[in-house]
């Protein structure tokens, strides 16, 4: 493998482009793949959420206004990024060359917390959202929506993305269409959840003690805490952070 970044994101990139053409040419003739990810358990449901949140701290990190408190990566692949504003509430992530990202520029927990969005892929058709977050001094990303539009899953885990470890799942992600995520980080589990407006799907169910998570290397300038879309434009709405 080439030492020069710029040299593997090129291979990378004609890998994936192909890669995602076939899977295209697959999907037209067979039809979307089944959905993978187990539904929520009674457990995992509202009641359950309401006395999390009453018991942790809240923290809104989007006003639905303005850009405060979030910064538009421009390093590695997000060098040509698309633009990024604010419109109805939303954080709009408009279709880069090949990313458009931001990152948090506040505090942010290593352990024991919450973070709640809204996300929807606006245009396109890979990940609309890559959300990297820490775990104790580690970080990796939770991507929905990648290779070729449905991918879900956690990068990285003991060097292995989410289209190679255990957290692959996939989920037929409509555009335009809203989809509420949580995702919960205690001292063993790291768990997340997609609701896609019917019921919720438990997407990750992984215990992280003796695991080595870590991010690509695109997603390098994005820790502690950011969002990314992939030659895609998403929207982000209700980023909320609870802490326990």
């Amino acid at each position: 493998m080439p030492s020069d970044p710029r040299i593997r994101a090129q291979l990378w990139r004609s890998v994936r482009w192909t890669l995602t053409a076939l899977l295209a040419v697959c999907l037209t003739y067979a039809g979307p793949l089944p959905m993978t990810c187990q539904a929520a358990s009674p457990d995992d449901q509202a009641p359950v959420q309401e006395k999390a949140e009453q018991a942790g701290r809240k923290t809104i990190l989007f006003d639905g206004k303005s850009l405060k408190g979030w910064q538009v990566l421009d390093k590695i692949d997000f060098d040509r990024h698309g633009e990024v504003r604010v419109e109805d509430g939303e954080m709009i992530l408009e279709t880069g060359l090949f990313m458009t990202g931001v990152r948090w520029q506040g505090e942010f927990p290593k352990m024991d917390y919450e973070i709640r969005f809204e996300a929807r892929r606006r245009d396109g058709y890979d990940f609309f959202c890559g959300m990297t977050f820490p775990v104790a001094d580690a970080h990796c990303s939770l991507i929905l929506g990648g290779w070729g539009g449905m991918l879900t899953g956690i990068s990285s885990i003991d060097g292995f993305d989410a289209s190679e470890n255990e957290t692959t799942g996939s989920i037929e992600f409509e555009n335009k269409k809203w989809y509420k995520v949580r995702l919960r980080v205690s001292e063993e589990k790291l768990e997340a959840w997609v609701h896609d407006g019917e019921k919720e799907h438990k997407i990750v169910d992984i215990e992280h003690t003796d695991r080595q998570l870590s991010v690509r290397w695109e997603m390098d300038t994005m820790p502690p805490f950011g969002f990314a879309t992939y030659s895609t434009a998403g929207g982000f709405r209700n980023i909320v952070l609870i802490q326990h």
